[in-house]
C-alpha cells in the first residue's frame, strides 16, 4: 500500500518499530487521558487495570475487570470507604428481630434458618451472615398485650438466637419451604368482636402479602374457633394449620418465621403503615364468603318499588329488643323491608344475611361486628343503652363503620327505655351518674349495664332515625 511505501522510504526498520513504540505509548496515554476526563460522569462502572504484556513478540494490551466497587476501595487503600460500605450492608441486618414497643402487640420477624420447637415454645434461629443477634425475646402472640386479663392465659413463646442458647439448636425434623406465621386463638376469641379485631384483621395484617403461599402455626388453639372461620384462614393460607402446641418433639424448620400479628386499631387498618386498608380486608371477605352484594340500594326521590333491606340484631341473653315487633312494624310503615335475626355463630349464613340488607340496627354489643360483611354506603344504627356507651361505642363501631365507608348513626335510649326503670328510681346514681355507681369497675359496669339491661325503644321517637337512614341512602 502507499503509506507503507512511504513509511519504507522515510524511515529506517530500527527507527520504524521505535516509531510503533511511540505511536502505542502515545495511544495508551490518550486513552488513559479520555477516562480519566469521564470517570465522574460514569458512575459505579467497573474499575480497570492496564497493563502490557507480552504474546508472540508483539506488545498487547490487556483489560482486568473488578467487579465489585468494595473492590476497587481496597487497591486504593482507601479505608474509610471500605469501613462506610461495610457498615451500611450490614445495617438492615442488624435491625432487632422483635418489635415489642407497639402498644398494641409484640411481633417478631425472622429470615433465615428458622427452627420452631413446639414442646419448649422456642423459635431457635440458626447461626448465619444475615442474623448475628446476642439478645433473645419472650413474647406472647395474641394482639392486646395490655389486657392482662387476655393475655394470661396465652402460651408464652422463646424467640432464641444460636449466640444466645446455651445448648445445641434441634435438628430439623420437619422442612417447609415456606414462612410460617404463630399466632393464638386464645383470649377473648370467643367473642365475635375481639375475634375480629384481635386475631383476623391483624391476621389478615401480617399474612395477606404472602398470597397463601404461607403456614398458620396456631398456639392456643380452639378448635370449633378455626373450625367457625375456616373460610378465612383457607383464603389467607393454601396449607393445612399446624396445631403447634401438639407438635410433640418435632422441629419445624422454615425460610422464615412471624412470631405474633400486626395490629393498628379496634377493627379498623392505619393505610399508612400497612399496603392494605380495611376497604381492601372487606373486598376479602366479599370474597372469601361468595358475597353478591358490593354497594347498598341507592334510593331515587319518591321510588316505591323497591325496599331497602332492614336487619334488626336481636339478642336473647341480654340488651334485647323488648318489642321487636313493634320496632319491625313501624320500619315497614316507613317502607323497609324486614328482617330479624341473632346473628349466631353460623358462618355459613350470618355473612349472607347481613350483605343482603341496607340498614342494619342493634344494640351495642358483639353481634354489630357483622358490620365487616354489609355493602358498600350502606347504614349502621348503634342503639346506646344506659351506662356511658359513648366511647366504647366509638372506638368499637362508630369510627370503624366510617372508615369501611358505612353510614353511622347513633340512638341514645332514656330512662323509660332501659329494663333498669324496673329496678331504680329516675333519680337514682345508676341513671344519673353511671361512672359514680361503677367507679370504673369493669365487672360492675358489665353486670349492672352490658348483662342486666334490656331495651324497650319508643318507636315514635326511633321512627326519626329510622327516616334519616333512608334519606342517607338516597
Amino acid at each position: 500500500m502507499m503509506y507503507d511505501t512511504i513509511l519504507s522510504r522515510s524511515f529506517s526498520r530500527s527507527d520504524q518499530k521505535k516509531l510503533g513504540y511511540g505511536a502505542v505509548f502515545c495511544c495508551l496515554l490518550i486513552l488513559f487521558s479520555i477516562f480519566t476526563a469521564l470517570k465522574p460522569h460514569l458512575g459505579p462502572l467497573p474499575a480497570m487495570t492496564l497493563r502490557l504484556a507480552a504474546g508472540d513478540g508483539h506488545k498487547m494490551l490487556l483489560i482486568e475487570e473488578k467487579s465489585a466497587s468494595l473492590e476497587e476501595e481496597v487497591n486504593t487503600g482507601n479505608d474509610s470507604a471500605i469501613n462506610s460500605t461495610v457498615q451500611k450492608n450490614f445495617t438492615r441486618k442488624m435491625e432487632p428481630l422483635c418489635n415489642v414497643m407497639d402498644p398494641k402487640s409484640d411481633y417478631c420477624s425472622i429470615t433465615g434458618d428458622v427452627r420452631v420447637q413446639g414442646s419448649s415454645s422456642t423459635v431457635f434461629v440458626a447461626p448465619s451472615e444475615m442474623v448475628t443477634h446476642n439478645e433473645s425475646w419472650t413474647i406472647r402472640p395474641y394482639a392486646r398485650k395490655r389486657d392482662e386479663t387476655a393475655m394470661s392465659p396465652i402460651r408464652k413463646w422463646s424467640i432464641l438466637p444460636s449466640a444466645v442458647a446455651r445448648q445445641p439448636i434441634p435438628i430439623c425434623t420437619e422442612h417447609h419451604s415456606v414462612p410460617g406465621v404463630i399466632f393464638s386463638t386464645g383470649g377473648y376469641a370467643g367473642n365475635n368482636f375481639h375475634a375480629f379485631t384481635d386475631i383476623i384483621i391483624p391476621l389478615f395484617l401480617t399474612s395477606r402479602h404472602f398470597g397463601g403461599e404461607v403456614r398458620f402455626l396456631v398456639t392456643n388453639r380452639n378448635p370449633w374457633w378455626v373450625q367457625k372461620f375456616s373460610a378465612i384462614l383457607e383464603n389467607l393460607s393454601k396449607y393445612e394449620i399446624i396445631d403447634i402446641d401438639n407438635a410433640g418433639e418435632n422441629t419445624l424448620c422454615f425460610p422464615r418465621v412471624i412470631v405474633g400479628l400486626k395490629h393498628h386499631k379496634e377493627m379498623t387498618i392505619d393505610p399508612s403503615r400497612s399496603p392494605y386498608s380495611i376497604s381492601d380486608f372487606r373486598a376479602f371477605l366479599r370474597s372469601a364468603y361468595s358475597l353478591k352484594k358490593e354497594n347498598a340500594i341507592k334510593l331515587q326521590d319518591g321510588e316505591l318499588k323497591r325496599r331497602p333491606r332492614l336487619l334488626i340484631v336481636s339478642r336473647k341473653r341480654s340488651r334485647s329488643f323488648t318489642n321487636i315487633a313493634e320496632i319491625m312494624s313501624a320500619a315497614e310503615t316507613l317502607g323497609y323491608e324486614v328482617v330479624a335475626s341473632e346473628l349466631d355463630s353460623n358462618m355459613s349464613r350470618t355473612p349472607e344475611i347481613v350483605n343482603s340488607c341496607d340498614v342494619m340496627m342493634g344494640v351495642h354489643g358483639a353481634g354489630l361486628t357483622n358490620l365487616v360483611f354489609l355493602p358498600e354506603n350502606a347504614v349502621l344504627i348503634q342503639i346506646l343503652p344506659i351506662g356511658r356507651f359513648e366511647w366504647h361505642a366509638k372506638v368499637c363501631f362508630g369510627d370503624p363503620a366510617k372508615h369501611m365507608n358505612i353510614n353511622y348513626l347513633e340512638y341514645n335510649i332514656r330512662e323509660k327505655e332501659s329494663s333498669l326503670i324496673q329496678e331504680f328510681p329516675l333519680d337514682h346514681v345508676v341513671f344519673k351518674d353511671p361512672v359514680a355507681f361503677h367507679k370504673h369497675n369493669w365487672n360492675l359496669f358489665k353486670s349492672r349495664y352490658l348483662d342486666k339491661q334490656n331495651v324497650q325503644l319508643d318507636v315514635n321517637r326511633f321512627r326519626q332515625t329510622l327516616a334519616t337512614a333512608l334519606e342517607l341512602l338516597r
